[in-house]
């Protein structure tokens, strides 16, 4: 698919089909994925595919947490509509940022942590397109950061931050363009005259 389309056609898919997601159809999108730039080449980007009884355990702890923070009076958001679209895909993969290594001031961190975010967030919009390319529904969950904690424990990633989580699967509904500002509303254009 040519990139213009791909990035024109990409939709946020919430209902999925029950048809598996073949292996190398996943490998394929992960390729394509860490070709994504990244601050210093550092590639602080990794990933945690969940797949069958893993991938129901996310989502069922996320709306374990929606119960829990809805009768704590918190407003949740999407958490709750998310985690139910989660169940209804194959699988999701659990996007980390790795830690700051060891030649990083302590004092340097949260700027690391940006940085390599914004890096994390490019790797992201890649698999996005690689999956629309490719005929595959996505999701981009930031909902995730809801049950981060338990997550990064789950997983054996303590030490690395959870950027976000992207639900992967064939899509059972076609959602319209979403509205768009037109790119001259948004930008300046200095001209050097």
């Amino acid at each position: 698919m040519d990139t213009f389309k791909a990035i024109a056609t990409r939709r946020s898919i919430r209902r999925f089909t029950k048809d598996p997601l073949p292996r190398e159809v996943v490998e394929r999108i992960l390729a394509a994925t860490v070709q994504a730039p990244s601050a210093k080449n550092y590639q602080p980007w990794r990933f945690v595919v969940l797949e069958g009884e893993h991938h129901d355990r996310l989502a069922t702890m996320m709306l374990e947490a929606a119960t829990s923070l809805k009768a704590q009076g918190v407003n949740i958001g999407s958490l709750e509509g998310t985690a139910r679209a989660m169940l209804g895909a194959p699988l999701t993969v659990v996007v980390f940022n790795t830690a700051p290594p060891p030649e990083v001031p302590a004092e340097a961190h949260d700027d690391w942590h940006w940085v390599m975010a914004q890096s994390t967030g490019g790797a992201i919009q890649t698999m996005l397109l690689a999956a629309q390319a490719l005929g595959v529904g996505s999701l981009w969950i930031c909902d995730i950061l809801y049950v981060s904690s338990a997550v990064r424990e789950w997983l054996g990633h303590p030490h690395d931050p959870i950027v976000a989580a992207v639900t992967l699967g064939y899509a059972d509904e076609a959602p319209k363009p979403r509205p768009r500002r037109p790119w001259q509303e948004v930008t300046e254009w200095w001209s050097a005259d």
